[in-house]
């Protein structure tokens, strides 16, 4: 009796296993799938971006830039302020502060706080930043 005891938990062993063996993808894509997802304030994401159509200088300042640009945080030029933003654009012209942004310069990391800015985003701002500066 021992015998028909084994044979029949290995069946039922076997039997377990093959089920598994045999989960469809969408199995076990549900079971590995994230629990949820992180959204970070002011950023929307690059499909909304992009849904939304074109962004002005002033959209994206407002979303990405302002935290740091409108106090002159660690020591960010002020917005529209020729005090802090002629030096700048004495010394590097508005190409070379457009490099700056796109590459990071001090405390700003590159693309600033626009993680779904392209470099034309990144000059619009600047543009808006420096308005009536030149």
């Amino acid at each position: 009796m021992k015998l028909k005891q084994l044979i029949t938990m290995a069946v039922v062993a076997l039997t377990l296993f093959s089920v598994q063996a045999f989960e469809t993808n969408d199995d076990i894509k549900n079971r590995i799938k994230p629990v949820g997802s992180v959204h970070v304030a002011g950023a929307a994401s690059a499909s909304a971006a992009a849904d939304a159509g074109p962004r002005s200088g002033k959209d994206i300042y407002n979303g990405a830039c302002a935290a740091c640009h409108a106090a002159g945080v660690l020591g960010a030029p002020k917005t529209q302020d020729a005090g802090d933003w002629s030096p700048r654009l004495a010394d590097k012209g508005r190409d070379g502060v457009w490099k700056s942004a796109i590459a990071g310069i001090n405390a700003m990391p590159p693309m600033g706080a626009c993680g779904n800015c392209s470099d034309d985003d990144i000059l619009a701002a600047i543009d808006y930043m420096i308005e009536g500066v030149e």
